[in-house]
């Protein structure tokens, strides 16, 4: 079981390199088009939600939950290809649409974390993560008026920051797979 969730521990960093990377392209460009904004949003989310299906397909078969990865995965799928659907999304729309999907990730992510206390140990990492999803979320919906730019600012801090404590549970699930590598037979190290 433990290995299972320690295999995929890749695809949590490629997700996590993602979010970070799309948050850096936000930053480096603050006048960027709302058209180009949308695109960028929804090749993240997306690749995001790919890489989280990927996550629960190989963690399969264990008794550890995936389902939540596939919640996120589809959520993520869901608002990219609906991103690409409709580019002339207005600044307003995409906000609603970025706050309500970090919002029900958030929660997802939260009750997952809740859900592998007992498995491996410093879990906050993905409870971290879904909460400043949530927190995200609740600001985006808390001040729609402010403008694309102001949304684009926000929108990269929360990938950046997400990214980095999403590549730092990616980390630890990889220190977790060589423990159990190293572990003899019947053996389950805590993270």
């Amino acid at each position: 079981m433990l290995h299972r969730l320690a295999d995929g521990w890749w695809l949590v960093l490629l997700r996590g390199i993602g979010a970070i990377l799309f948050g850096l392209l936000a930053f480096a460009w603050p006048g960027i088009s709302l058209l180009t904004l949308v695109l960028l949003y929804g090749a993240y989310a997306l690749s995001d939600g790919v890489l989280a299906l990927g996550a629960a397909i190989t963690g399969r078969g264990g008794s550890v939950p995936t389902w939540w990865l596939v919640v996120i995965g589809l959520l993520g799928i869901a608002a990219g290809i609906g991103t690409f659907f409709w580019p002339g999304i207005t600044a307003l729309a995409l906000l609603f649409v970025i706050a309500w999907w970090s919002i029900i990730r958030g929660v997802v992510e939260i009750v997952g974390a809740i859900r592998l206390r007992k498995v491996i140990d410093n879990e906050w990492l993905l409870a971290a993560g879904g909460a400043l999803s949530i927190l995200f979320g609740v600001l985006l919906l808390r001040n729609p008026g402010e403008g694309a730019l102001a949304i684009v600012w926000i929108i990269a801090a929360w990938a950046v920051v997400f990214g980095v404590i999403t590549v730092g549970l990616a980390f630890r699930l990889r220190g977790l797979k060589h423990r159990l590598e190293a572990a003899p037979a019947g053996f389950a190290p805590r993270t």
